[in-house]
């Protein structure tokens, strides 16, 4: 992106910067990390500032802590950043407390501290000045590498920008990596360009369908929010999930679909159970003929037929939200043949973050598609055309 400021446009050498993460990685009961692309994908940035004799003070939230809890702290992923770089991370007690402070002061060239989880500190997600202030006097450049969180005005985010100039203040490697994908999927996809859209809510997507339909050529809809377009549809949903207040919506998308001539794709059959449960029944049905006390819970083995005939002569995919309760093994399938089918295409294939990540990464498909996004709700938010309070404040400004 030409203009943002870079983390290649300024001068790091011998100095100390604070690197935002974002290190918000799933673990398991035991605290293991389940999966850790999200410290990976930072590791370009790190080592950037390294080869520069930077001190390097890195800092992320994990998870949504009430309360301060060892169960939220950053150590799990400070011991397998100092794993895959073979280098020792410190770990401050705190955030912008004492060990903090005197740890941060004391750092040497070529030394990492990771910050305790920011969440700890009431005033990170209330974007709240003087916790900015505090975190951005322990260094003297800002980068954000944490594209997950450039959709929150936070105070490691937003607040603490204010601190710097654009001299002191850019945008790291991930970062600029993410931005750019979804600029240019969008401003200058290579067609056909197909979007498939699951997840439950069409709420959550409803800005992004309206978005992408003037630009794609082909739309999938799967999922929970599938039903509302079902039921727009004039079809009998039984039990599945419904977002009565956007029926009205969903005939709209319909309706406009048909005059820009883009093609809408529905499932034509569900897994439908009585209930959302590894041990309920299930068969499978028609869309127009789910039993009326059933719910839809996956698209069935006729709908991965279809949608797999839709991707077959796709050059650009992006994909975001699965088409079924995929933590349940049983609901699962429909999800995980259309990450094979869609990482074995030959398109340019986006993953959206979030939850079609674990998706792909489930399904073993990971390493087969160009690009994964590390955060679901940012790349949904750039896809809809918003201004990101994380990013805004990196651009570089245009004098008249």
């Amino acid at each position: 992106m030409d203009n943002i400021i870079s983390i290649k446009d300024i001068d790091l050498n011998q100095k100390k910067v604070f690197i935002r993460c974002d290190f918000n990685v799933p673990q398991d009961d035991f605290l293991n990390i389940t999966d850790d692309r999200r410290i990976r994908s930072a590791i370009p940035t790190i080592r950037y500032c390294l080869d520069n004799k930077c001190s390097i003070i890195l800092a992320s939230h994990l998870g949504r802590p009430k309360e301060i809890s060892s169960k939220y702290s950053l150590e799990p992923i400070a011991k397998r950043l100092s794993n895959l770089i073979n280098k020792e991370v410190l770990l401050a007690k705190d955030v912008i407390g004492e060990d903090a402070k005197k740890k941060a002061s004391e750092l040497k060239s070529g030394e990492i501290l990771m910050l305790e989880n920011l969440r700890f500190e009431k005033g990170e997600t209330k974007n709240d000045e003087n916790l900015a202030k505090e975190l951005a006097s322990m260094a003297q450049i800002y980068i954000n590498d944490a594209f997950g969180v450039c959709h929150r005005s936070h105070a490691s985010v937003e607040a603490i920008t204010r601190f710097f100039d654009d001299k002191t203040k850019c945008a790291g490697f991930l970062l600029q990596k993410e931005i750019n994908f979804a600029s240019n999927l969008i401003k200058h996809p290579t067609r056909p360009f197909v979007a498939v859209v699951g997840g439950s809510k069409v709420s959550g997507k409803l800005q992004a369908l309206t978005n992408l339909l003037p630009k794609v050529d082909k739309l999938i809809i799967g999922g929970g929010m599938a039903f509302t377009f079902l039921k727009a549809q004039g079809f009998n949903i039984g039990n599945s999930l419904l977002e009565e207040e956007l029926i009205e919506e969903a005939q709209k998308i319909l309706q406009r679909g048909k005059e820009l001539g883009v093609k809408i794709y529905l499932p034509v059959d569900v897994v439908a159970a009585p209930s959302c449960s590894a041990d309920a029944v299930m068969k499978f049905t028609p869309a127009q003929e789910i039993p009326s006390n059933w719910m839809g819970l996956d698209i069935g083995p006729a709908s991965v037929r279809l949608f797999k005939e839709v991707i077959a002569d796709a050059q650009t995919i992006w994909w975001n939200g699965p088409m079924g309760v995929f933590e349940i093994d049983k609901f699962s399938k429909g999800s995980i043949k259309m990450s094979h089918y869609i990482s074995e295409s030959h398109a340019t294939t986006v993953i959206g973050g979030g939850d079609t990540a674990d998706v792909v990464a489930r399904a073993g498909d990971a390493d087969e598609v160009t690009f994964i996004s590390t955060g679901g709700g940012a790349s949904l938010e750039l896809i809809e055309g918003k201004e990101l309070p994380g990013i805004k404040p990196l651009r570089i400004k245009v004098y008249e």
